[in-house]
């Protein structure tokens, strides 16, 4: 059997997306094992299905490299809001989406008959402890201890519909072994179903730098609901203003968050199409 597929990215996190109007996938556990090996398979962070949905226009359902299901991904959102707009499945350049952590609503900015820029309503980030999930009590886990491999950080977690642990350092983060310590982060015990580590250096009240940690897949190029969990953090803290994009600048490019006045969250970034193809399962 042949599956058609297209290589899709939001700056840089990449994915394998399958137009499930017109095919079916069988276990997409494993095939998104078997796809997302960079040297044996396609090559991704994991692959998305873009599904019928009787509430939204479509329904996302994406599957990370381990074959483990997500419940959100910002970057795929973005990326199902070009496919869907580009090959007429939707009309004009807006789109309600469902996923597992809810309906998310896109917007979308055209150029030359393709879509440039998408922009996600993606709601409000959860704070609760036991909502993330995490194993912290009380209503916040803010600037909260936790010692990784005989060291001690400070962190804020925060859930965009997936878990989010996010760690302020003062040094250029780039310079960081992830591999090493990003596992450790993942696995650790204070977080009952892993969790995504986000790693920031903060330039100003507008810009950040981060890398990223995502559970199932490892270190990528960029993280949309990552990024979220952090403007959210420090807007918490009170280091980022509301009603100010921030830019947040990943190895594979820039997304800019805007927390309104009410604490919605908007992200704003590219999708690109790499390729198409067809492979056979």
């Amino acid at each position: 059997m042949k599956l058609k597929f297209t290589k899709m990215h939001g700056c840089g996190n990449d994915y394998i997306y399958f137009n499930c109007f017109e095919q079916q996938v069988a276990d997409p556990e494993a095939l998104s094992i078997r796809l997302s090996d960079r040297h044996f398979g396609i090559g991704g962070d994991g692959i998305v299905l873009i599904c019928p949905s009787d509430v939204a226009d479509a329904k996302m359902r994406m599957f990370n490299a381990d074959g483990s299901e997500g419940k959100m991904c910002g970057n795929a959102t973005r990326c199902i809001g070009k496919y869907m707009y580009e090959h007429g499945l939707i009309s004009k350049p807006e789109m309600t989406l469902e996923t597992l952590s809810g309906i998310k609503i896109l917007k979308m900015t055209e150029q030359d008959g393709k879509i440039a820029s998408v922009r996600v309503d993606m709601g409000k980030a959860i704070l609760k402890p036991s909502e993330i999930p995490t194993r912290y009590e009380g209503d916040t886990a803010v600037s909260v201890p936790l010692t990784v491999d005989g060291t001690e950080y400070a962190v804020t977690c925060v859930s965009m519909g997936n878990p989010h642990c996010i760690v302020f350092m003062d040094q250029d983060v780039s310079t960081l072994d992830l591999p090493k310590i990003g596992p450790s982060f993942e696995n650790h015990d204070m977080f009952p179903e892993r969790i995504n580590t986000e790693f920031i250096r903060v330039i100003d009240d507008h810009t950040l730098q981060m890398r990223v940690w995502e559970r199932g897949s490892g270190e990528t190029f960029a993280c949309g609901t990552g990024s979220c969990a952090t403007v959210a953090a420090l807007v918490l803290r009170g280091v980022c203003p509301r009603n100010v994009p921030v830019d947040v600048h990943l190895l594979g490019g820039i997304l800019s968050i805007t927390i309104t006045a009410d604490d919605n969250i908007l992200m704003t970034g590219p999708a690109e199409t790499a390729f198409v193809g067809c492979v056979e399962v």
